[in-house]
């Protein structure tokens, strides 16, 4: 019996482990459910299975109430997460998913924070034929959920155009090198050919074996100065080493996440720790190691300890580090000096190797046609003459990269008729916000997210503007539940759903994403969260030093303590009258 068959844990396995097991290498039963006309939903085992293969069932959680009384089933739909390793996208690609979110979808796109897309509103008689399309163009969804590695990230600010080719070769290998090799995704979506598979166990899935991860993995590439991939929150984080302006190999940092449960103080988000250096060319035997451990390791009996973090917590970096040192057959060297100066995007107009790039800020990454800004439109009418590249950045903006001297100036015009803004004129709060989304789709969500943060921002605005705080960038965040897709854990300012109008709120986080912040006040509205926040960014205007972040500042007066690491993240806090 291998490491893995074993379930290194105390306790039995989960139920999910029994579902991979009995899935046949992620097939289930999916197939059956698609094709049974009288419900649109599938069954409870299948929707476990299908987030494998890049799609998660939901229901509009506005309707319920309103079907519940008609004695109707709910408004079951599917949302698609289409994975764009380092965010990359054609102008065809860009075109593909615009048109499909209009035939099969609810008319918009999600630009996540994970780089990849996300289409919403899906009904389960389209879900094929738009996973078909989505094949056409050459994308896929697989992997893009589920218990594997997930969207490979990587660098996206155009400033760095010079080496950004370098990362994101290396980002679109490692995304393919640890895809799920089973033919399963194929069968069912594209009907290749259904054959009794004669290959041993071992060879299906070489790496993830029958029962694949405990639980998700994420992988970043960041390239510093910028932080934009928040590397520290990643399972597993590579960060570029420049010397000379030239790529000469990668920091290792292991065991970051997002993710807790309310209540329970067995779980934390967690920053990862940088534990040496490798050359570009061992990246993929690095991540392949450093997984097939989790693999072995990870707990498969309590999901919510399932996380890579918590594997290493439970066993302590050194024993992580001998553990890779003898799977490898080599040692990483010691780590290299790097510096981070900020984690967020630079709007407007870059020029870099000959070509330009304009990073667009498109609030919360939700890519739609709004009353009086037609932004879905314009980069629909941009797409079709564009001849560069789509980057989706991780803090849900756009890059329209690699543009040709020749066609600036009708991009220009474009950006111009209809509106399209480069974000420099919104505050700097807002440059620096993102929100999950959170309701009516998301079933985790307990408070909203995407539709209520612009509102509290605005609110947030007014009491900037009269602090003379407008420019400040200051990062804020809000997630609609504690799962943390919008990384909230890292913000300077973050709210967290706990019910309806109801947010814990953190503050402290590290300004390039280095440190997390800590609970400030549990389960308050709008007007105490107005309440608490007017006096501090009072005070932070008459009392910060020069250059002091807001993160920064909050610790120093004593507002909460700075907290390192996840381990301290529950620690009582010291809450300034």
């Amino acid at each position: 019996m291998t490491k893995n068959d074993a379930f290194q844990q105390d306790g039995p396995p989960s139920d999910l482990e029994r579902i991979k097991e009995d899935s046949n290498y992620l097939r289930g039963t999916i197939e059956e459910g698609l094709a049974d006309r009288i419900t649109g939903a599938i069954s409870d085992d299948d929707t476990k299975l299908l987030k494998f293969h890049g799609s998660y069932q939901q229901d509009d959680r506005d309707l319920r109430d309103e079907r519940r009384r008609k004695k109707l089933e709910p408004a079951y739909q599917f949302m698609l997460r289409v994975r764009a390793p380092g965010g990359v996208a054609t102008p065809e690609q860009w075109l593909t998913m615009d048109d499909l979110s209009q035939k099969y979808g609810n008319g918009t796109l999600k630009l996540t924070t994970r780089q990849a897309f996300q289409m919403h509103g899906i009904l389960k008689w389209d879900l094929k034929k738009t996973m078909r399309e989505i094949n056409g163009s050459l994308m896929d969804t697989l992997a893009a959920c589920g218990d594997v590695n997930r969207n490979v990230m990587c660098n996206a600010n155009p400033y760095q155009s010079e080496i950004h080719s370098e990362v994101y070769n290396l980002s679109a290998k490692l995304s393919d090198y640890l895809s799920p090799q089973t033919n399963a995704y194929h069968e069912i979506w594209l009907d290749d050919e259904k054959v009794v598979d004669s290959r041993k166990p071992e060879e299906i899935e070489p790496m993830y074996g029958r029962y694949y991860l405990p639980r998700k993995f994420k992988i970043g590439i960041a390239v510093p100065p910028s932080n934009d991939v928040d590397i520290f929150s990643q399972d597993l984080g590579f960060i570029a080493i420049l010397e000379k302006g030239k790529l000469k190999g990668f920091n290792v940092a292991v065991g970051g996440g997002m993710g807790m449960t309310h209540g329970d103080t067995a779980t934390y988000p967690q920053v990862s720790r940088v534990i040496g250096f490798c050359t570009s060319d061992k990246i993929i035997e690095v991540a392949e190691k450093v997984i097939t451990i989790q693999r072995d390791y990870g707990n498969r009996s309590n999901r919510k300890n399932a996380r890579f973090k918590y594997t290493i917590d439970a066993r302590g970096l050194d024993w992580f580090k001998a553990e890779l040192n003898e799977r490898l057959g080599w040692e990483l060297t010691a780590a290299r000096d790097y510096h981070f100066d900020h984690n967020g995007d630079r709007y407007g107009w870059v020029e870099g190797d000959g070509k330009w790039h304009l990073t667009l800020f498109i609030q919360n990454g939700r890519v739609k046609d709004f009353a009086g800004y037609p932004l879905q439109t314009g980069l629909r009418e941009i797409a079709k003459i564009h001849t560069g590249d789509f980057r989706l950045s991780p803090n849900q903006n756009l890059v329209i990269s690699n543009v040709t001297p020749e066609k600036k100036q009708e991009i220009i015009a474009l950006v111009e008729q209809y509106g399209l803004t480069e974000g420099k004129h919104y505050s700097a709060l807002k440059r620096n916000s993102m929100a999950c989304v959170a309701f009516p789709t998301c079933g985790l969500a307990m408070a909203e997210s995407e539709r209520y943060l612009p509102s509290l921002v605005e609110k947030i605005e007014g009491i900037l503007d009269e602090a003379g705080l407008r420019e400040e960038e200051i990062v804020i965040r809000m997630s609609g539940c504690p799962n943390g897709c919008s990384r909230p854990a890292l913000a300077e300012i973050a709210f967290i759903g706990k019910a309806p109008g109801k947010y814990n709120m953190y503050l402290g986080g590290g300004f390039i994403g280095d440190r997390l912040n800590r609970l400030y006040r549990e389960n308050i509205d709008e007007a105490e969260i107005l309440e608490s926040l007017r006096p501090m960014l009072f005070q932070y205007a008459k009392d910060r030093h020069e250059g002091e972040h807001f993160g920064d500042y909050v610790v120093r007066a004593g507002y909460v303590e700075a907290v390192k690491s996840g381990l301290d993240f529950h620690k009582a806090d010291t809450v300034k009258a």
